[in-house]
Order: C-alpha cells, then structure tokens, then sequence
C-alpha cells in the first residue's frame, strides 16, 4: 500500500510527529512517501493522488483550526474516494473545532476520513517567552503517535472498516472564526525582524516562510502576508531574528483560559476513531 504523509511544520512539532507516524506506518508494510508542505513552493506544486491508496495530512492548530493555508492547500486536492486520516499538534490550550472543520473540508475534497489525533506541542509563542508545554512531544506522545499509526493502517487496508464519526463543533460562524484568526496578532506585536543583527544571509528564512513575507535581505515581514507562524524565526540558524518579548502576556493567557501551567504539563495526546 503507497501512501501520502504531507504536513505542515513551522518550528517542528509536527515534523517530528510525522516522522514518528511515518515510520510506524513503514514497519507495517506501507510504503510512505513524506512531504512537508510547509514551504511555499511545495504547496504550489499540484498533487495527484491517484498513485496511493491512502492519505495522512498533519498540521499545528492555530486559533482553533489548522492553518489557512493548510484549508487553502487542501481545496486544492481531489480526494477521489480514497481514505485519509488527519492530526494535529497543539500548545495545550483550544483544539475544538480544528477535527471539525478539516474533516469537513476532506470530505467535500472528496475523501473518506478515517482517524484523527492531537499531540501536544511546544507552543510557537514560547519563542517569545511563554512557557507553554516546552518539553513536547515527547515520548508519551510519540507511543500515542504510534498507535494512531496502528489503528490508522488497520482502517486503510480494511482489516478495521471503521471510518471517523462527528467531531466536536462550534456554534461561532465562519466569520467569527476567521477574526479569532487575528487575535495571534494581539500577542505577536512586532513582525519578525533583524533590527541590526549580522546575518549571513543562508537565506533560510526565506525558503521556509509558508506565505513568502520574509525578505531576507530587508531583514523584514510584510505584514499582510505573515501568519504569524514563526517558522522564520524558529528556523534561523543564527538567531538573528527577533519578535517582541511575551513574558507579561504568558500569566494573562492562563488566567483567560482558567488554566495552569501545570494543568497544560498533564495534558495527553489522543486519538479518534
């Protein structure tokens, strides 16, 4: 059985989890083909999927749902009948209702969607100071990890002829949704940006900006392009990169989601089936 393993990954969480996935997935006799989408270019590239038997799609959350431009990507494809399986990596705050909203748009692409999961994932704010589950994933997830795989492969091949059943929703509108998109701009106030630094001009985050608004050589985003991902950030090998300083928003997250930073650190990663 060929399958295709894409997923998105801006500072790493979900690469990791994938490579976990994929190789699981491998050791069960699948032959995986792993692409990261998270680039630009690889996302403009169309894919076909009728040489594999099954498809796997991984993303972060990003203020309830995956990505615009992972929901943007997927429109893109023709599902074709086949079967698919999704998960997500997360900094242990909302989830609800990223599994909704991409199973719906997999099954209006044309696939059948079989699992889901959710992992916990060093936040992409810690980047700026927050202290948000900073240790994951980790062993405990990448067990689950394999299991989903597990459960997952059972569902391609028809040894478990199971499929995904209704996942937790939302009463907000599409229009609500997309403004609470915004918010992650409340707490990134300063855009990437050099401000002075040496740079050598690897040209890295350029490659690995997900919307192209990273000039390398301005050392500057354009706003109307960043989706406040930090994949520029986290990537530059010379740390030359620098957002605003978070560390006075990190207790006034906590105290809005009425949690604790110990009751994130107890979170685990699940699986839907």
């Amino acid at each position: 059985m060929k399958l295709l393993l894409c997923y998105f990954s801006a500072t790493g969480n979900t690469a990791k989890v994938a490579g976990v996935i994929g190789e699981e997935l491998e050791r069960l006799g699948a032959e995986v083909e792993q692409r990261d989408i998270t680039p630009l270019s690889d996302r403009s590239v169309t894919v076909d999927m009728e040489p594999y038997q099954a498809f796997v799609i991984g993303a972060p959350i990003h203020s309830w749902r995956a990505p615009r431009v992972v929901r943007e990507w997927l429109r893109t494809l023709d599902g074709k009948g086949k079967k698919c399986a999704m998960f997500f990596t997360y900094g242990g705050f909302q989830v609800p209702p990223t599994h909704h909203s991409t199973k719906q748009i997999l099954e209006e692409q044309g696939f059948v969607v079989v699992s889901s999961a959710e992992f916990l994932g060093a936040h992409t704010f810690n980047l700026g100071g927050w202290r948000a589950v900073e240790d994951r994933p980790d062993a405990s997830d990448f067990a689950v990890a394999k299991e989903y795989a597990r459960n997952t492969y059972a569902r391609f091949t028809g040894e478990d002829n199971g499929t995904l059943g209704e996942m937790e929703k939302t009463e907000h509108a599409e229009e609500v949704l997309d403004s609470i998109e915004t918010f992650r701009f409340k707490t990134l106030t300063q855009l990437p940006t050099r401000q002075g630094e040496p740079c050598s001009m690897c040209m890295v985050c350029e490659e690995s900006c997900p919307t192209g608004a990273i000039s390398a050589e301005a050392g500057e985003v354009e706003p109307g392009k960043c989706i406040a991902c930090l994949a520029c950030v986290a990537n530059c090998p010379e740390d030359a990169l620098k957002i605003n300083d978070m560390k006075h928003i990190w207790t006034h997250k906590l105290e809005m989601e009425k949690v604790t930073e110990e009751s994130i650190k107890q979170k685990k990663s699940k699986i839907y089936l």
